[in-house]
């Protein structure tokens, strides 16, 4: 049974009518399909799902981000990558069900895959925790990113979560320093680094594993620091004014790109990814596969420079700045009066000054 969002009554309708069109046995007696009205209704649906879809508001957009038919993470590792093998704990405290990584091969070459997972039904999404991490699912990644960057192995991060899990276990076992700590190991790290924002990239739950090289997109994902319900909530004390929450944060897509947030938009279906399962797959793999062939021939001091570069200009006018394309090797420029007072004679003459202004101060 397919699930429909609230703006999409008409899609359902003619989409029902098609069905019935193509199961003549559904009506009373019996009678020929008519090829040429499924045709013409075919017809009307692709044109309502384009007028829909090609003007979807920020809320809209979030909605669609939050389909539950949406392709998930666990999805994309199973048809994208061969030979993945799940690694499991952190080492410290357990194993977090919301975030599955592991090793596999990609094009015959090996990478890091990491996925936050949100479960396809009600009890995956229970046992995932609906893809909100706990600490020891950071950390987890963190000890995974470690390892791949000492044997030179690129990472691809699949993100998809409202947030951090927010318990009091959580905050217990150091929820905040978990994501402070993954956020440092990201920007840390000397080998090539792509996430993809594949439905939610919720606040400091994506940001911990999105500090990324390249940072994807799909069409209509969402990024944001907090959920418009939490931002209304928070700005108007009503979460009913979501699409005003939504509009202000610019957390869509074409809005991130045009802000240099994020690298690339991936297009998805006609009405969604969920509509085109096979369609997403190769959008996914043909931009996955430029992106790792952008980074072959760059050393992996030339790979952490730009990662650094490309969070220091985000938000940056050309201010004081005159050479923001090596941002990552800015020092203070020194002036002729630096030099002066590096100068031994001046640095004696001073002593001699402070020492005697001393010595009067004590006789007086």
């Amino acid at each position: 049974m397919k699930n429909y969002l609230n703006f999409e009554n008409e899609i359902k309708n003619l989409e029902n009518e098609i069905e019935k069109l193509k199961d003549p046995y559904n009506q009373e007696g019996l009678s020929e399909v008519d090829t040429q009205k499924i045709s013409s209704t075919q017809d009307e649906l692709d044109k309502k799902l384009k007028d829909i879809y090609s003007n979807l508001d920020p809320w809209q957009t979030t909605m669609v981000a939050r389909h539950e038919d949406r392709p998930k993470s666990k999805f994309f590792i199973d048809n994208l990558f061969e030979d993945f093998i799940s690694l499991s704990g952190d080492r410290h405290y357990g194993e977090d069900k919301s975030v599955l990584t592991g090793f596999a091969k990609f094009k015959g070459n090996s990478v890091l895959v990491i996925g936050q997972e949100k479960g396809e039904d009600l009890d995956s999404r229970i046992e995932r925790n609906f893809g909100m991490m706990r600490p020891e699912g950071y950390r987890k990644t963190i000890r995974l990113m470690n390892l791949a960057n000492k044997f030179n192995i690129p990472i691809i991060s699949f993100i998809d979560t409202p947030g951090a899990y927010p318990g009091v276990g959580a905050e217990e076992r150091g929820q905040a320093e978990a994501i402070a700590k993954s956020i440092e190991c990201c920007m840390e790290l000397k080998v090539p680094t792509i996430a993809i924002i594949i439905g939610e990239g919720g606040s400091g739950g994506a940001i911990a594993l999105a500090s990324s090289n390249k940072v994807i997109m799909f069409e209509n994902a969402i990024y944001s620091v907090i959920s418009p319900e939490g931002c209304a909530t928070i700005l108007w004390r009503d979460p009913k004014k979501m699409l005003d929450a939504a509009k202000a944060m610019k957390l869509s897509a074409k809005d991130l790109l045009k802000l240099k947030v994020i690298d690339e938009i991936i297009p998805e279906p006609l009405g969604g990814a969920h509509r085109d399962r096979d369609t997403m797959l190769e959008n996914l793999k043909t931009s996955i596969t430029q992106n790792l062939d952008y980074f072959k021939d760059l050393s992996p001091e030339e790979i952490a420079n730009e990662r650094k570069n490309k969070f220091l200009k985000i938000g940056r006018n050309d201010g004081f700045i005159s050479t923001k394309e090596d941002l990552s090797s800015l020092t203070v420029k020194k002036n002729k009066f630096d030099n002066i007072l590096k100068s031994k004679k001046i640095q004696i003459v001073i002593g001699i000054s402070v020492v005697s202004l001393g010595l009067i101060f004590l006789l007086i």
